[in-house]
């Protein structure tokens, strides 16, 4: 049996964790007192009630499908191990800002491993009871952040447990370990039996620890004699609740919860996530795992069966990383990097649409809406899968209504972080998806044009913030569309180097037009041809963080906006990297004139794929040039000449990334040159060591071929 058998059912748990998580997110931390005097039962989105965005960044997000990376960045093993899991962190988090709760030393687990990770300590020590002691080892992360690996084993419970295993103990030991391996084994092997006691009688033999097992028993006996989640919670809180179990969000109650909630919900989707909200504790991580659990095992249809969780949602998720570019997705996306996964575990051959939009799932958009940006006089539309019309055709459909001279219809999609919408609960670290001159290639068609001549017209366009906050909208030229399927390619228009957050579409026409445009794909690929921030751009010198500095992610402690140049990029230790652009990014050269002062190293990055994974061209003690390699733990100076710079000297520095060629050119003359093939793709930047350097102008150049 092929692991595509299996697509649906992965894309349907992607969407049920984040549908969970978005139910539950608004009122984790709440009383239980306090949901049921407010709301009693959250059967739906409570967001707007309580002032929050829907769309959040969130650990149970990002560390669900940010940790599972560690899976395809070594090379999709079967053995996978806790060290890797643990150098993923190290790749990945950006200290104090991504996916943890960064609670403090003692406090918070999650936070505690990580310090044990950067000072220098290997995966599952990190983790272990033995280093932090029982009551922090025990806590709730471990089984929030597994839900994407156990999807990559469908069917497979003994290979699920074994990865789940290994990527808990990063953080996590004892019940806590044991209760992400129980999850783990019920969610591999509801792609196939759905009868809720089979799947708990069958998971208890991954559970080795006999104190959980009795808590699972107890719960499911109190599930069998009533109905009642109110009555079982009440069962349930002074036995396991809070009040008994150490630390700020221990395991037992939240996983006494996740069972309880599955269990009473059955075969309803809403009603599960809804018990898991609405019974306080760790409310968005309880939901997102009844939500994977139960998108597996009901699959689509079961998500579908109840309240619309999904049309507000449209896919749209933050994976909040120190991959900046990978972090505006969606559950489409997110469901490819786990089939590929799926597919490399069984020695299977897969394939997966090229397009970053094909809307290849029942149901999806891929983060498609009405546009709420002021195009002037508006029609309604209506935004659905056009396989939801006709089941033999994927594509975004744009239901027009009353569309003519005049008036437009108007979607787009996220490619950035929505500044309006955004939450302040984690830090929403990001870059752009999409930049000034890329090229941009839609497939598109229509359906019940109007009579005569006059054609229906399609132009692309992009959202923006200008260097003073304000959103501007660049339109391209109209296309004329047909009944029949045409690719279109738009070059996107220069910003300045301002971030592009929506990419959009609109339709015109002349005549009245009551009909449907259909996009069958949108893609665009490599790095920009010409994409650069120059000078000096800060406006105001009581502004050094200005909104144009946050499509970079940065692990530099201090990356501003400079009075003299463009940035300032200042990092007491090690491996401060600031950077920008995608994994899409492959061949390019990144430029930038830097000026010195105090510090070890410091220079240009290229194809980062996280901040302990990239290459950099770097001058270092005055006296160097150096190629380097950093791999995880591992740095190594690839190709190294004599070169000497002063301080405060303005140096132009050209780092050019072609295939395996890495070559630095500064002051427009060649200086070293290396070639490695370690790293094919990834954003660039900036990265110092002991210092600061001053930066005038970032510059990328992509490849013809690319671009």
């Amino acid at each position: 049996m092929t692991v595509t058998k299996y697509a649906d059912q992965i894309y349907a748990g992607v969407l049920g964790k984040i549908l969970g998580v978005y139910l539950g997110r608004p009122v984790e931390g709440w009383s239980y007192e306090k949901i049921q005097e407010t709301f009693g039962y959250i059967n739906y989105y409570v967001h707007d009630k309580v002032g929050v965005p829907l769309i959040v960044a969130d650990d149970d997000i990002s560390g669900t499908f940010g940790f599972f990376r560690a899976i395809p960045d070594y090379g999709y093993k079967r053995e996978t191990t806790a060290k890797e899991f643990g150098n993923t962190w190290l790749n990945y988090i950006i200290e104090n800002k991504t996916i943890l709760w960064w609670g403090g030393l003692g406090r918070s687990t999650e936070h505690t491993a990580f310090l044990n990770l950067k000072n220098g300590m290997d995966a599952p020590e990190s983790g272990s009871i033995e280093v932090n002691g029982k009551t922090l080892a025990e806590q709730i992360g471990a089984q929030i952040f597994i839900d994407a690996i156990a999807m990559a084993c469908p069917n497979d419970p003994d290979l699920a447990v074994k990865l789940v295993r290994n990527a808990a103990s990063v953080s996590h030991d004892g019940l806590a370990v044991e209760a992400a391996c129980h999850l783990a084994a019920l969610e591999a092997m509801a792609f196939e039996e759905k009868d809720l006691d089979t799947l708990f009688d069958r998971a208890a033999k991954y559970v080795n620890n006999q104190q959980l097992l009795d808590i699972i028993a107890d719960v499911r006996q109190i599930c069998k004699k009533e109905s009642d989640w109110r009555k079982v919670r009440a069962y349930l809180d002074p036995k396991y609740g809070y009040g008994v179990w150490p630390g700020c969000c221990h395991m037992v109650p939240n996983h006494a919860m996740v069972v309880a909630s599955i269990l009473l919900g059955g075969d309803d989707f809403q009603k599960s996530i809804s018990i898991a909200s609405s019974a306080a504790w760790d409310t968005d991580c309880n939901a997102g795992n009844v939500g994977a659990f139960n998108g597996i095992r009901l699959g689509l249809e079961g998500i579908n069966a109840g309240a619309d969780f999904r049309g507000p949602v449209a896919d749209l998720m933050y994976v909040v990383t120190s991959d900046g570019g990978s972090v505006v997705t969606d559950a489409v996306r997110e469901t490819r990097e786990i089939l590929k996964a799926a597919a490399a575990f069984r020695d299977e051959r897969i394939e997966l649409p090229s397009s970053r939009y094909a809307f290849e799932y029942p149901g999806s958009v891929q983060g498609f809406a009405k546009c709420e940006y002021d195009h002037g006089n508006m029609a309604s539309v209506c935004v659905s899968n056009q396989n939801e019309t006709d089941p033999q055709e994927n594509g975004l459909r744009i239901g027009c209504t009353h569309v003519a001279d005049g008036v437009t219809a108007n979607v787009s999609t996220q490619t950035f972080i929505d500044f309006t919408k955004l939450a302040a609960n984690f830090s929403t670290v990001a870059s752009p998806t999409l930049y000034s001159s890329q090229k941009v290639h839609m497939v598109l068609r229509a359906e019940n044009l109007p009579s005569g001549e006059e054609s229906v017209q399609v132009r692309p366009y992009i959202l923006y913030y200008d260097i003073d906050n304000k959103i501007q909208a660049e339109y391209g030229e109209a296309w004329n569309v047909t009944e029949d399927a045409k690719e279109f390619v738009w070059t996107v228009p220069d910003t300045e180097g301002m971030s592009i957050f929506k990419l959009g579409c609109q339709v015109m026409s002349r005549k009245r037009f009551d009909g449907a445009v259909i996009i069958r794909s949108i893609d665009w690929k490599g790095a920009p041809s010409d994409f650069g921030q120059r000078g000096m751009l800060m406006n105001s010198i009581w502004n050094t963080n200005p909104l144009w500095l946050a499509g970079f992610a940065s692990s530099a402690v201090q990356f501003a906006a400079d009075f003299n140049q463009t940035y300032c990029v200042s990092n007491v230790e090690d491996n401060g990297v600031v950077t920008i652009g995608s994994r899409e990014w492959k061949d390019y050269s990144v430029e930038s004139t830097i000026y010195y002062s105090l510090h070890r190293e410091g220079g240009l990055v290229a194809r980062s794929v996280g901040h302990k994974r990239y290459y950099a061209a770097v001058l270092s003690g005055y006296g160097r040039a150096q190629i380097i390699r950093v791999n995880d733990r591992e740095k190594t100076v690839l190709a190294e000449v004599p070169y000497t710079y002063c301080e405060d000297t303005g140096y132009r520095l050209v780092f050019t990334v072609k295939g395996k060629e890495l070559i630095l050119e500064v002051n427009g003359e060649e200086i070293v040159r290396a070639e490695d093939s370690t790293f094919t793709e990834g954003g660039a930047g900036f990265v110092v060591s002991g210092g600061t350097m001053t930066c005038d102008s970032l510059i990328i150049h992509g490849t013809e071929a690319e671009a």
